[in-house]
């Protein structure tokens, strides 16, 4: 499977506009794209037409209850990771929704920073599932991809989210040359003027490499692609 590029889409399920919300500011300025359901129909939609990467499901929903989604989503073979947020802290509501096939149990009222380290934890599990790796090494340059975080010569390095988008496809395909016209459908979703990939591809090179005129980790195939070098091992 290859990873989709770009950052992580969070389907926020729950009807209370307060904490819906909440949810959506906090992780938006995270860096996630956001997308809320008010209720579990809505909410199934949203997982049949694959725009989802993520729940973070409230049980008490208007049309039915949440673990019946948990368990509509495993039935039909979905393996996104669930988390559910919700008022019910007996132990039998959570050992009922993780035996089901949730992830996680986050009790409310809850910490933001609690719910985002369950939510980096489940991004964790997922790219393992799908054979990406959360960490990439390459000599003293890193990639964090769970964090978003790239390091360089022990520097964080800050890059835009479009240059994140295009340097996670090439960690995900380490080692192999990537066609102009593979790296434009992937992320922008059609043949592009391969000048935009030119322009994200220097960008990366200023940031990342000690000498971006010759670069060693991100390198040009002439007339074809790039190659990204491959991680230690």
């Amino acid at each position: 499977m290859t990873p989709r590029a770009g950052p992580l889409r969070v389907l926020i399920v729950d009807d209370e506009p307060a904490i819906v919300r909440f949810l959506h500011a906090s992780l938006e300025s995270q860096g996630y794209i956001v997308s809320t359901a008010g209720d579990a129909r809505t909410a199934l939609d949203v997982v049949r037409n694959g725009t989802a990467d993520l729940i973070v499901l409230d049980l008490g929903l208007p049309d039915t209850d949440g673990l019946d989604v948990v368990k509509q989503i495993r039935d039909r073979g979905g393996i996104l990771p669930i988390i559910i947020l919700s008022s019910r802290d007996n132990e039998s509501a959570k050992v009922t929704a993780l035996d089901l096939g949730a992830d996680d149990y986050v009790t409310k009222a809850f910490g933001i920073d609690e719910l985002l380290a369950r939510i980096r934890m489940a991004e964790r599990h997922r790219l393992q599932q799908e054979g990406e790796k959360a960490l990439f090494h390459a000599g003293d340059r890193s990639v964090d991809l769970v964090r978003r975080i790239v390091t360089a010569r022990g520097n964080v390095v800050k890059l835009s989210p479009r240059e994140f988008d295009v340097l996670r496809l090439m960690v995900a395909h380490a080692g192999k040359v990537l066609t102009h016209h593979f790296m434009l459908r992937e992320i922008w979703g059609d043949d592009s003027d391969v000048q935009y990939l030119r322009v994200y591809i220097r960008g990366l090179r200023q940031k990342i490499e000690a000498d971006p005129e010759r670069p060693i980790h991100i390198l040009t195939e002439t007339g074809v692609g790039y190659r990204l070098r491959e991680p230690d091992q």
